[in-house]
C-alpha cells in the first residue's frame, strides 16, 4: 500500500517521531526477523496488508540507528506494524512539486523505482555475474587495478570466498531471525562450512566489509545526506547498503535488511568497494571487463554474428562496442558501465544533465554507426545494410523508466530505435528458444506503447536456456548447490 490522494498523509517528522519512541536495542531485532520471515519478493506481498516491505523495513532501521537512543521504551510487533503502515502513507512529493503535471510524474516514477526495484533484481544473477564477469572475463586493455593479486588485496580472500561469505551471511540471518553469531562456526555443524573456508577468514571479511556499529552508522549516513526537505529524506542513500550487518544488538551481528548482504557480492557491491579503495582507476578497469563481458552474452545468441567495435577512418574513430547481425535485424550495442547517481534517484533539478552526462554520447553513438552502416562505409562492408537497424545501450545497474516517454525526450533523438536494458535483463534475452531475438525487438519497436516499456516485459512468457556464462560463474563458489535458485526473473515492480 502506499499513500493515495484523499487519504491523510503521515509527515516524515511524525514518522521519525514514532520510530524514535523505542530503543533501538528493542526495535531493530524485531526488523531484522520481519526482513528475515518475508526475505522472498512473494512473501512480501502476502505480509500483513502487503507492509513488510525491504524497503520500508530499511528505512525504519535507518532512522532508529541515526536518530533513536536508549532511553526510549520498548517494541513489540504491533508498534513495527504501526511504523511500517506510517511509511506506507508519508506524505508524497508528487503532489506538491510545481512542475508539469507529466514532469511530476516522472520524478515521483524514479523516485519510487529507485527506492524499490533495486530490491527485485535476481540474486542468481547478480552473483554469479560478479564471478563471471571478474575472473572469468578477458578485457582488452591493460588493468591498473584488476591485475593478479586484486581479490586478496581488496577483498582479503579470493572473490570465490568473499561470495561464499556474502552466501553464508545471508542464508544465517534468514534462518536465525537476522542474525549472525561468530561462535557458531565453533559448532560441530560448522566444520564443514570451515573446511570450505577458514572461520578466521569468514569473520575478518565480515569484520570489514559487512559489518558496522551505531556511531559509525551515524557519521556516514550523515556525510550522505543531500537535502533537507523532509519529502525526500526516505529515498537518500541508505548505509546499511554498504554496511548491512551492526553490532552492538544482541549477540553477533544483526542484518536489520537480510535482501541488502548478498548485493554488497554483487559487481555493483565490488565496484563501490573498489572505487573507495582504489578510485577511478578501478572504476575503468570494471568497465573494460563489462563491455567484455556483454559480448560474451551476445555471444550465446544462436544463428548470429557478433562483430567487435569497427575501427575506420583517417582518426581511427571506433564504431559502437558490439554489432549483432541477425536474420531479421542489425542490433548495434553501446555498452554504459554507468549507474544511476544521486540526483536521479533524488529527482532533483541536475536529474536531466545526469542522465544526458551518462546515456547521452551512447545515444549519438548509436545513430552514427547506424548512418555509416547506411551510407556503405567500407570499413562496415561486413555488415549488411539490407534489413532494420536497432539501438540497445546496456547498463550496468538499471535506469528504471528510462525508456518512457517521461524520460526518453530527455535524451538525444535517433533515427533508428533505441531500447536502455540492464544487463540482467540482456542475460535473460540471449536465452530465449521459443522465438528469434530479432522478431522480438521489432515487434516490440512496432507497438507505441510497449515500446516505452523495459525491456523484460518483451521476454515475459518466453521459453529459456540455461545461461552458460552465468553457470559457470555460479559454479565457481563454495556454495553453488544452494542459497539461490538458478531460474531466469526479473523484478516484478508491483508495489509501484
Amino acid at each position: 500500500m502506499t499513500w493515495a490522494p484523499g487519504s491523510r498523509a503521515v509527515r516524515d517528522r511524525d514518522y521519525v517521531a514514532r520510530v524514535r519512541r523505542h530503543r533501538p536495542s528493542a526495535l531493530l531485532p524485531l526488523i531484522a526477523r520481519a526482513s528475515a520471515a518475508y526475505s522472498l519478493e512473494s512473501s512480501w506481498l502476502e505480509s500483513p496488508y502487503r507492509k513488510y516491505t525491504p524497503w520500508a523495513l530499511a528505512d525504519a532501521a535507518r532512522v532508529s540507528l541515526a536518530c533513536g537512543n536508549e532511553y526510549r521504551k520498548d517494541a513489540n510487533d504491533a508498534d513495527l506494524l504501526r511504523i511500517l503502515d506510517m511509511y506506507s502513507q508519508l506524505e508524497e512529493p508528487y503532489l506538491y512539486e510545481h512542475d508539469s503535471d507529466e514532469d511530476a510524474l516522472g520524478r515521483w516514477l524514479l523516485r519510487a523505482s529507485g527506492e524499490q526495484m533495486t530490491y527485485q533484481e535476481p540474486v542468481f544473477q547478480e552473483l554469479a555475474r560478479a564471478a563471471a564477469m571478474l575472473t572469468q572475463t578477458t578485457g582488452t586493455r591493460q588493468a591498473r587495478c584488476l591485475r593478479p593479486g586484486w581479490e586478496e588485496e581488496l577483498l582479503g580472500t579470493s572473490l570465490s570466498h568473499y561470495v561464499g561469505i556474502a552466501q553464508l551471511l545471508w542464508a544465517s540471518a534468514i534462518s536465525c531471525e537476522g542474525r549472525f553469531d561468530p561462535d557458531s562456526l565453533k559448532a560441530p555443524g560448522a566444520q564443514r562450512i570451515c573446511a570450505e573456508i577458514p572461520a578466521t577468514t569468514i569473520l575478518s571479511v565480515a569484520e570489514k566489509h559487512f559489518v558496522t556499529d551505531a556511531d559509525a552508522f551515524r557519521q556516514v549516513n550523515e556525510q550522505a545526506r543531500m537535502t533537507a526537505d523532509p519529502l525526500l529524506r526516505r529515498y537518500e542513500y541508505n548505509p546499511l547498503r554498504g554496511t548491512p550487518l551492526v553490532r552492538g544488538y544482541g549477540p553477533g551481528f544483526l542484518a536489520p535488511v537480510s535482501q541488502l548482504i548478498p548485493a554488497k557480492a554483487s559487481p555493483l557491491g565490488i565496484y563501490y568497494t573498489g572505487v573507495a579503495r582504489f578510485g577511478n582507476a578501478f572504476a575503468q578497469d570494471l568497465g573494460d571487463l563489462f563491455e567484455a563481458y556483454v559480448g560474451r552474452q551476445l555471444g550465446l545468441l544462436p544463428d548470429t554474428a557478433v562483430h567487435p567495435e569497427i575501427v575506420y577512418g583517417q582518426n581511427q574513430a571506433l564504431s559502437v562496442d558490439w554489432i549483432v547481425v541477425t536474420e531479421e535485424l542489425v542490433l548495434l550495442v553501446e555498452v554504459k558501465s554507468v549507474r544511476p547517481t544521486a540526483h536521479l534517484r533524488l529527482a532533483n533539478e541536475r536529474r536531466v544533465d545526469e542522465l544526458k552526462r551518462m546515456l547521452g554520447r551512447a545515444y549519438e553513438q548509436i545513430d552514427h554507426t547506424a548512418a555509416l552502416i547506411a551510407n556503405g562505409r567500407k570499413e562496415f562492408a561486413g555488415v549488411p545494410a539490407d534489413r532494420p537497424v536497432h539501438g540497445l545501450i546496456v547498463t550496468m545497474e538499471p535506469f528504471h523508466i528510462v525508456n518512457a516517454p517521461v524520460q526518453r525526450p530527455q535524451l538525444p533523438a535517433t533515427t533508428v530505435p533505441v531500447t536502455v536494458c540492464s544487463i540482467s535483463e540482456l542475460e535473460n534475452m540471449v536465452t530465449i528458444t521459443d522465438a528469434p531475438v530479432g522478431r522480438l525487438l521489432l515487434e516490440r519497436a512496432a507497438d507505441a506503447q510497449r515500446s516505452t516499456y523495459a525491456l523484460r516485459e518483451a521476454l515475459l512468457g518466453h521459453a529459456h536456456a540455461r545461461n552458460a556464462v552465468l553457470d559457470a560463474g555460479w559454479d565457481s563458489y563454495p556454495w553453488r548447490d544452494a542459497a539461490a535458485e538458478r531460474v531466469p526473473s526479473e523484478p516484478s515492480g508491483t508495489a509501484l
